[in-house]
């Protein structure tokens, strides 16, 4: 069992679990991610550990409110527990160890990005992050983020920081030259537009993908990718790929795999909360 230590709301739909789980924080690394299965009979779902406190014996979750399974783990509160938190799992960042690094993140991706900026700033790398979100609100671990570099803030109405893309900000700060390597985490359209930009530069572009996992060992296959023509696991080959090589079509298609029983699994959620009766399935 693991229990909840704090919780903190970073966004309308993003919330912040510091979960205790003191053999994880010791030998976590930058990049590496835990599957969490709230208790028995739940769902099993990889989430990727932004932050660690060895000496607390804790680590950061964050996570996005956008189905069943991450409705019910924002529902819990200091005190409450998690039966199962397996990892870390992936490989580890390959990090740098000189010069200036560009680190992009895009919404919930953001708290993905702040490991490796850690990691980077640790090792005495320049860092500069861009992060953006839709509005001032949805715009999480800027704090964070300015203790180890430059921070660009982007939204898309310009109410905070720059109005915009993370893409636009990257453009501007590859065009004064000088970054050795970009590391981009995000939605799907956004990694592709991020490498769309690198790509022509021959700048070195790391990105996480995201598709579907079960198991976190390779087992069960559901997290295939395709880099370079060659197929993946996203669970134990990655999470982090050379963007340059990645399929995102295929990733696209295959994240898309299972959204009718998304939808239909958040009708019935939604129905029983309202005590109505679940709608039939079509």
């Amino acid at each position: 069992m693991h229990p909840i230590l704090s919780k903190k709301q970073l966004s309308p739909n993003v919330t912040r679990l510091d979960v205790r789980a003191p053999r994880i924080a010791e030998i976590r690394l930058p990049g590496q991610f835990v599957i969490v299965r709230r208790g028995e009979g739940a769902e099993r779902i990889p989430l990727t550990i932004a932050d660690a406190d060895p000496a607390a014996g804790s680590i950061t979750l964050v996570v996005q409110a956008v189905g069943k399974t991450t409705r019910d783990l924002v529902a819990l509160n200091p005190g409450d527990v998690i039966q199962d938190i397996s990892g870390p799992l992936g490989r580890p960042t390959d990090l740098m160890t000189s010069g200036r690094a560009l680190c992009i993140g895009g919404g919930v991706g953001t708290a993905v990005i702040h490991p490796i900026a850690q990691g980077l700033h640790r090792r005495g790398v320049a860092v500069v992050s861009i992060i953006g979100g839709r509005s001032k609100e949805w715009v999480i671990f800027e704090e964070e983020l300015r203790r180890l570099g430059q921070v660009i803030v982007c939204t898309d109405d310009g109410s905070h920081g720059r109005k915009g893309f993370v893409t636009d900000a990257a453009k501007d700060v590859l065009a004064g030259g000088g970054v050795d390597a970009v590391y981009a985490v995000g939605p799907v359209p956004m990694m592709r537009a991020v490498v769309a930009v690198t790509k022509p530069l021959g700048v070195q572009t790391i990105v996480s993908l995201n598709p579907v996992m079960v198991d976190g060992t390779g087992m069960c296959g559901g997290c295939r990718v395709s880099v370079g023509g060659e197929t993946k696991f996203a669970c134990v080959d990655g999470p982090e790929f050379d963007g340059h090589l990645v399929d995102f079509d295929l990733l696209w298609d295959r994240l898309g795999a299972y959204r009718t029983q998304e939808q239909e699994s958040a009708r019935h959620e939604e129905a029983c909360r309202i005590g109505l009766k679940k709608p039939e399935v079509a």
